[in-house]
């Protein structure tokens, strides 16, 4: 299985996906920190997170999987949603919350 396979699998398999650096407990990054705690600030305990600095083959496959360059990125529902500052965007317009309710 590729490493974009894995990756497939992980998005698709699980409604919230956070690839981020460290974890939501210990975050290795404030942007991978700000968005655990957007995700928290939504409603959202229980998210399937994965650290990339604890595997490099997925750090780099996930940026090639969304074609974006940092890390951390959120997948809903199997789609792409964004980085750190996309979701603080949409926070604050309030379109996160529905997504992660629908």
């Amino acid at each position: 299985m590729s490493i974009q396979d894995t990756i497939r699998d992980q998005v698709s398999q699980h409604k919230v996906v956070l690839y981020m650096k460290g974890t939501p407990q210990f975050p290795q990054c404030g942007f991978s920190a700000n968005a655990a705690n957007i995700l928290r600030a939504c409603g959202v305990t229980d998210f399937f997170s994965v650290n990339v600095l604890a595997d490099p083959e997925i750090r780099q496959g996930i940026k090639e999987f969304s074609n974006w360059p940092t890390i951390p990125q959120l997948y809903v529902n199997g789609q792409f949603i964004g980085g750190s500052d996309i979701l603080a965007e949409l926070y604050q317009k309030g379109e996160l919350q529905k997504l992660l309710a629908a």
